[in-house]
């Protein structure tokens, strides 16, 4: 029985060292992208953290390693230290992550005139390149941080520009809603309504574009047209733009759907 124990005390030293082994190999000697990869793919835990840091400490000019530390503390809306890392990141490849910062900005903090910052940077940077941070159209993007700072025909001018650079049947959706957003809020009524007939000429299924159309009628007592957008509106609220994270500036609820139904009901 003693035998048989040591045995297992052994086979478990040796496991144990041979773990410890392969971490450390993992963790400090491993290439430096698969290192990369694998703290990437445990993102947030405490050995993506370990990794990050020990890629930074052997190669401090590593932009990647900084960026994509820094997702994990903002995904957790510790925006202290995940700009503290991202900020590093934009310092050592400002092309690769001014971008991504800026989108964060925009997004997270609704930090407009620095999202503004970033975008026109990355823009001056890349001057021969429509640059698409974090996936969408930086147009779009600057037409957003404009509307945020209800410069209504500022954003007009970038979410033209955007349409334009992706071409009106690809162009993002709520370019147009956006586009019948601000001349709603410039009191532009028949052009809004124009506007957001552009989005759904792209789908029918654009529940913010049906009640922007329906507010707009009832702004010019075309009652019967109103009723008919906020029905739709309220049919297809499930397509409405949404994310999980975050709330987006034109986004709408059913609550508010349905308080503008009653309203057009008691009128």
């Amino acid at each position: 029985m003693k035998t048989f124990i040591k045995i297992i005390k052994v086979i478990f030293t040796l496991l144990f060292f041979s773990f410890s082994i392969i971490m450390l190999y993992y963790t400090a000697l491993a290439p430096k992208v698969d290192r990369f990869k694998m703290a990437e793919h445990f993102q947030g835990t405490y050995l993506s953290q370990t990794m990050f840091d020990i890629l930074k400490m052997q190669y401090p000019e590593y932009s990647d390693a900084y960026f994509e530390q820094s997702v994990a503390f903002n995904k957790r809306g510790d925006y202290a230290k995940g700009f503290e890392l991202l900020d590093k990141a934009v310092d050592l490849d400002p092309k690769i992550h001014l971008g991504y910062r800026g989108w964060m900005k925009l997004r997270k903090l609704r930090d407009y005139d620095g999202a503004l910052s970033d975008f026109n940077r990355l823009d001056s940077l890349t001057p021969n390149t429509i640059d698409a941070p974090w996936g969408e159209d930086i147009d779009f993007l600057r037409g957003e941080c404009y509307f945020g700072k209800k410069n209504y025909q500022k954003a007009i001018s970038f979410f033209n520009q955007s349409i334009i650079n992706q071409k009106e049947n690809w162009a993002d959706v709520h370019a147009f809603v956006y586009l019948g957003l601000c001349e709603y809020k410039l009191g532009n009524y028949v052009n809004s309504i124009s506007e957001f007939h552009r989005a759904l000429n792209q789908s029918n299924h654009v529940p913010e574009a049906h009640f922007g159309i329906a507010k707009a009628y009832q702004n010019i007592g075309e009652t019967e047209k109103a009723n008919e957008h906020i029905l739709k509106a309220e049919e297809h609220i499930t397509s409405k733009r949404e994310d999980s994270y975050d709330e987006f500036l034109n986004e709408i609820y059913l609550y508010e759907i349905l308080d503008f139904k009653q309203i057009l009901n008691n009128s």
